[in-house]
């Protein structure tokens, strides 16, 4: 179909993916946590931003440079790592003084800070690189690849969408407890620390 092989298994793949939770997972349903529905949209659009431009530099040929240079991605990651850790001590900081300043400051920062958590993880562009040969024909055309990248997007709209939908029912549910939200939040925190964690792990 849409001369993509093996479409099944390529559907079931790009499921399976959605659902192992990441960091990008955690800062979506954070946002939901202060901003509602409209708050986690906003990340969810963050999230698939960042998608988008790792699938489109896969496609360019950009994991070719990472390949030949090392270093560069080395320097991405390590730059990446940072900015999880800051995000993740940010959030255990966090107190209810601070919902005023996320209002003043407005939603899209939302959509800011997930696009930025997105793009944490450069080796994304590598995995695309190699997850969308396995799908492709010797006689594919090149539009099979955009095809690709409209169901990786539709998808994990639909996925993360539901997160938020599901999240947001939940925090309702638990806002009458006075700490709730400050301890989601802490957890958050202490979760994308550990993404980071993981990174520098996995590194060696």
């Amino acid at each position: 179909m849409f001369d993509i092989q093996n479409y099944g298994s390529f559907i079931a793949t790009v499921f399976l993916f959605q659902f192992y939770p990441g960091a990008g997972t955690i800062v979506i349903l954070n946002s939901t946590a202060h901003g509602s529905v409209r708050g986690g949209m906003k990340a969810v659009f963050g999230t698939l931003t960042g998608d988008f431009i790792y699938m489109f530099s896969a496609v360019l040929g950009l994991a070719t440079i990472f390949k030949t240079y090392p270093s560069v991605l080395n320097i991405a990651q390590w730059i990446g790592v940072i900015y999880l850790f800051w995000i993740g001590f940010k959030y255990i900081r966090f107190s209810t003084n601070q919902l005023h300043h996320i209002e003043i400051k407005g939603d899209w920062n939302f959509y800011k800070q997930a696009l930025a958590v997105s793009l944490t993880n450069p080796k994304a562009i590598m995995f695309f690189m190699a997850f969308f040969p396995l799908f492709i024909g010797v006689n594919s055309k090149p539009l099979t690849l955009v095809i690709l990248m409209a169901h990786v997007t539709v998808i994990s709209f639909l996925y993360q969408t539901t997160l938020v939908l599901l999240g947001n029912a939940t925090i309702r549910h638990f806002s009458n407890f006075r700490y709730a939200r400050i301890f989601a939040t802490r957890l958050a925190g202490l979760a994308i620390i550990g993404f980071g964690v993981k990174l520098i792990l996995n590194k060696r």
